[in-house]
């Protein structure tokens, strides 16, 4: 039982953190019906810019706070992504309203390579490391109840415990907020909300800034586990088979599905990964995505579209 709980306890840690990412799709698709492909090249932007922040910033102030230049280089970095969702609005997706879902589409493709050649650009191909300081060393849990205990991960437990205040933060923002309930409103009807005053421009600016500190939170937290590189976008591309899951509509879809998916790969890996000769991880969640997509195409909480003629 020790060893089930260790691999379900792991997958729910990293499923949390698909989540995060999951959300960034999700909010984007609700306020503006673009599916943003470039969700994954946000993530690996903004570490990119938060791990340099963190190694320039000390060098130009002679600040030798860790904490405080963190802070400082995460706020530096989150400026950075409500400009670029601005720019991005502004710039592509203003000019392209009422276009095709596939002009869209292409839209955020042309935003996913542009992000990625702009980083290696500015900041080169090396590996960064981001340290915010998670606690690294592993604990044993459940001692008295299991022999030799349950072995988590602290920096696991770390990351997925910011994730889970952070999805918190957003479902209050969306539920309570005036903004959020024009985010709401704009998701449900665009022409509606247009009607009663909401203007489009600037609530599709606010989600796109919100998707991009969301993206910034996800690709500081996985490049403190794994460092930034560029198969970080790689990663952050398990957002897809979540959002299918879950549905492409539906915020808790995506926390859903980004638990069953984080656990499903963990305990595939464990227990039929030895039947394939390993590497079930790595493609467990695109098989279960397809299944999903011959099966029940809007996922486990997404809206069934009916087109009557």
């Amino acid at each position: 039982m020790g060893p089930f709980l260790e691999t379900l306890l792991g997958g729910l840690m990293v499923g949390m953190l698909y989540s995060l990412v999951a959300l960034g799709l999700v909010l984007i698709y609700k306020a503006s019906g673009v599916f943003n492909f470039a969700q994954g090249a946000m993530v690996l932007f903004a570490a990119l810019v938060m791990a340099r922040f963190a190694d320039w910033i000390p060098q130009l102030t002679g600040l030798d706070n860790k904490a405080l230049n963190n802070t400082l280089a995460f706020a530096g970095a989150a400026l950075v992504m409500v400009a670029l969702a601005w720019a991005v609005q502004k710039l592509v997706l203003g000019k392209l309203v009422n276009q095709e879902g596939i002009t869209l589409l292409m839209a955020t493709l042309g935003i996913n390579y542009f992000l990625e050649g702009a980083g290696q650009a500015l900041f080169g191909n090396d590996i960064y490391k981001i340290d915010i300081g998670l606690p690294k060393e592993p604990i044993f849990l459940f001692q008295n109840a299991f022999p030799g205990g349950v072995l988590v991960n602290q920096e696991d437990l770390a990351a997925a415990l910011i994730a889970a205040i952070l999805v918190a933060l957003l479902a209050l923002f969306f539920q309570k907020t005036p903004t959020g309930r024009a985010l709401r409103a704009v998701a449900d009807d665009h022409q509606a909300a247009q009607s009663i005053g909401i203007p489009l421009d600037r609530i599709w600016v606010i989600v796109w800034a919100v998707a991009g500190i969301v993206a910034l939170v996800a690709g500081v937290i996985w490049g403190s586990k794994l460092g930034v590189q560029f198969s970080l976008s790689l990663v952050a591309l398990k957002a897809l088979p979540v959002v299918i899951l879950g549905g492409l509509t539906s915020i808790p879809g995506a926390i859903v599905g980004g638990l069953i998916i984080g656990v499903g790969e963990k305990l595939s890996e464990i227990y039929i990964g030895p039947m394939f000769g390993g590497g079930v991880e790595i493609w467990f969640a695109y098989v279960l995505a397809l299944a999903f997509l011959l099966f029940r195409p809007q996922g486990l909480f997404g809206e069934k579209i009916i087109d009557r003629v």
